[in-house]
């Protein structure tokens, strides 16, 4: 998947050809180029950059000065790639764009996960990525300190509104995703969203899940509800969860709260990749 995404987005930006590059700078010619940090972050991507680089041209050297999940200041110099201009130049962008977002990504995540860090609950992100790149962003976000939730459609069944809704309730939901787990042999985890303290009821009535989500409950509705909640469920937390009041949710004592906000509600970080006048 890394190597197909890699692919299209060079084939997205090159086409035919660079002709910019390829119209100026000669065949023959040799370079080096810094990636410059312009704002203070989580640096994110520099692993997959060496991968693109080195899938464009295996004969482009990168040395690496700071490594991902280190926090980084203005003016710091990330790396140095060398060998070919052409390929630097081509390459350029794609290496940019894809460190930019994961930074942004790694920097905000970093910020939430420090709010909770000194309790029990871990932090998740959701499918709200860009179509696309998931797996970069998903990426991101474990260099930032939190936990990917389910990466697709495939591995985990989870029962949200509209599919408990389309199936006619939570039980007839639930029963009927144990029997196409059992049907098709599959080693997935079952999760089911409750929007109300019926719902959940339900869910513990009928078993059989691995985790329940809280969907838009408060943080005093949580602490209500969650004695009640067998042991060997695990708790989620979802909806309405924001920076200021992330803490009140984690001091509740759920096991998970997943914040869409880590991937789709986030600020590129800054940096620059500047060619070195020497080789």
């Amino acid at each position: 998947m890394l190597n197909e995404i890699i692919d299209n987005a060079l084939l997205e930006d090159i086409g035919s050809g660079d002709h910019s590059t390829l119209s100026c700078v000669p065949e023959d010619a040799q370079g080096s180029a810094r990636l410059i940090i312009k704002e203070d972050g989580v640096l994110a991507g520099v692993e997959l950059a060496q991968i693109i680089f080195q899938r464009f041209d295996p004969n482009l050297n990168i040395e690496v000065f700071i490594q991902d999940g280190a926090r980084v200041k203005k003016g710091d110099i990330a790396f140095v790639v060398r060998g070919s201009s052409r390929s630097i130049l081509t390459t350029e962008r794609i290496v940019l764009n894809f460190m930019q977002r994961m930074s942004g990504i790694a920097t905000q995540t970093s910020q939430i996960v420090d709010l909770i860090k000194d309790t029990k609950t871990q932090l998740l992100d959701t499918r709200k990525t860009t179509p696309g790149i998931r797996y970069m962003e998903k990426w991101a976000v474990r260099i930032g300190g939190a936990v990917n939730h389910r990466f697709g459609l495939y591995d985990m069944i989870m029962l949200k509104d509209n599919h408990v809704d389309y199936a006619g309730g939570i039980r007839p939901a639930i029963l009927s995703a144990k029997a196409y787990i059992e049907q098709h042999n599959l080693d997935i985890n079952i999760e089911v969203e409750v929007r109300n303290e019926e719902e959940l009821n339900q869910v513990i009535e009928v078993g059989g899940v691995q985790r329940i989500m809280l969907d838009n409950f408060t943080p005093a509705r949580i602490a209500a509800v969650l004695p009640t909640i067998p042991k060997e469920f695990e708790v989620e937390a979802s909806g309405g969860i924001t920076l200021a009041n992330i803490r009140e949710y984690a001091e509740t004592g759920v096991h998970f709260i997943s914040v869409g906000a880590l991937t789709h509600s986030v600020k590129s970080m800054d940096m620059s990749l500047k060619a070195a006048l020497e080789y």
